[in-house]
């Protein structure tokens, strides 16, 4: 093992970054690409029926762009783009989304699947990456320019009666490994093949295909995009970032910053190799911070189950936000922080939650604080304190919370698990006998 194979990511030279002085205030666009990224990553790919269930999810979550199939790639996918749009399955208010490869015969295949379709992303791409540039396709850059130029060209000329809406959008497949100026070249001449307006606006989608750096380099390469791309008041920047360093979150909230105006990931994450940008995760994040998220975040739980009942992977435990035990405190000194903070936020009314370790308010997911406080042997006097008056009606004085905690501390080390909520309250019960047995002996 040599770490010496490797090199250093190459920074953005010369440029004058403003992303780190701002703030998101807005949520972007979100593109779920479950059905196709998501999709191809599975051990099982979802049918056209699961496919359909999804789909409604996403709907009814409230995503207004699906990237909903590959339709080149399989019957599956192409059969279940022509169900959408045969059956009128889709909201006037949703456009979904096709990836298309640019070569003739899969664009065409590609079109035929989309006829009809009243509102369609039809998302082309092609490698850049100089690697892919020189030793896969064996082609010059003006050679790669020019497949993507005359792909562009003749997707225009199959869409161009097309009744429905029609919006084109253009990725530099592996943009995270291509030179920057390689990168602006092919992009400003796809570009001007479409000649998009404010009225009719393009989407370029710069994808963290390989994540290879800190997210940071990552907002100033998309920045650096955004000034330098032609027509780029008629443009809506898209991302589209991978997991491959842990830090797709972190670099889809930075591209936000740098300008990107449109974000593509998957439900918890779901993708290739480490997964995508986690779009909930990216949502819960703002809306954490005041911003409405533009999804429907109430019923995630709901959405979860739908999730893990169709890809058959599980959602971790200490998923953010969404996770079984991510409410939960098992440490005595943070519990009595959560249940000090709790009591203030009910005592005051406030309208601005502050509550020590919990990022945001369990019922904001249709949870309660059951799970929010669990007892074990690392707890104490605040976690008991807790419990005992959610869900008994009792309040009992630090003093007594100190005596009650020992109790449970030395009945959770001599059974070595943790109590669940009915033993702590029937043990609170026998404690507060055995006292009142003892003062009147």
């Amino acid at each position: 093992m040599s770490f010496k194979k490797y090199k250093q990511y190459p920074i953005v030279k010369n440029f004058k970054r403003e992303w780190a002085d701002k703030t998101i205030t807005k949520a972007p666009i979100y593109c779920s690409v479950d059905l196709r990224d998501g999709n191809q990553a599975l051990i099982n790919p979802l049918t056209v029926e699961q496919k359909l269930e999804y789909f409604k999810a996403l709907v009814k979550m409230g995503f207004k762009q699906i990237e909903v199939s590959y339709p080149s790639a399989s019957d599956t996918d192409f059969n279940f783009t022509r169900k959408l749009i045969e059956e009128d399955l889709v909201p006037d208010d949703v456009a979904i989304q096709i990836l298309i490869p640019s070569k003739k015969e899969w664009i065409k295949k590609s079109v035929e699947a989309m006829k009809d379709v009243k509102n369609g992303i039809f998302h082309l791409y092609n490698p850049t990456n100089e690697f892919q540039r020189r030793v896969v396709f064996q082609k010059s850059d003006d050679e790669i320019i020019q497949m993507a130029v005359e792909a562009m060209q003749y997707l225009g000329e199959l869409t161009k009666d097309f009744e429905g809406k029609v919006t084109y959008q253009y990725s530099p497949e592996s943009f995270s490994q291509t030179d920057l100026e390689f990168a602006v070249k092919i992009c400003n001449e796809v570009i001007d093949v479409v000649k998009p307006t404010i009225d009719k606006k393009m989407i370029i989608n710069l994808p963290n295909t390989l994540e290879a750096c800190t997210a940071n380099v990552y907002a100033d390469r998309i920045e650096w995009m955004c000034k330098n791309l032609n027509y780029r008041e008629a443009l809506i920047i898209s991302v589209h970032p991978h997991n491959d360093r842990g830090t797709s979150v972190a670099s889809a909230e930075l591209a936000v910053l740098a300008g990107a105006q449109k974000v593509e990931g998957t439900l918890f994450g779901n993708g290739e190799r480490a997964g995508n940008l986690d779009i909930i995760n990216f949502a819960f994040n703002i809306y954490s911070q005041g911003i409405d998220p533009k999804l429907d975040l109430s019923i995630i739980d709901e959405v979860k189950d739908m999730y893990e009942d169709k890809t058959g992977i599980l959602v971790h435990p200490r998923h953010p936000f969404v996770g079984d035990m991510i409410f939960t405190a098992f440490s005595g000194g943070h519990q009595d922080a959560i249940k000090k903070g709790i009591d203030f936020y009910r005592q005051t009314n406030s309208k601005i939650w502050n509550v020590p370790y919990l990022p945001i308010d369990p019922k904001d997911i249709k949870r309660g604080y059951e799970k929010v406080i669990r007892v074990n042997s690392q707890s104490g006097k605040g976690g008991v304190s807790f419990i005992i008056s959610e869900f008994l009606g009792v309040n009992i004085n630090k003093d007594e919370a100190i005596k009650f905690g020992l109790v449970i501390k030395e009945e959770s080390d001599r059974l070595k698990r943790e109590l669940k909520r009915d033993e702590i309250i029937e043990l609170y019960k026998k404690h507060i006998s055995e006292q009142n047995e003892a003062f009147y002996n």
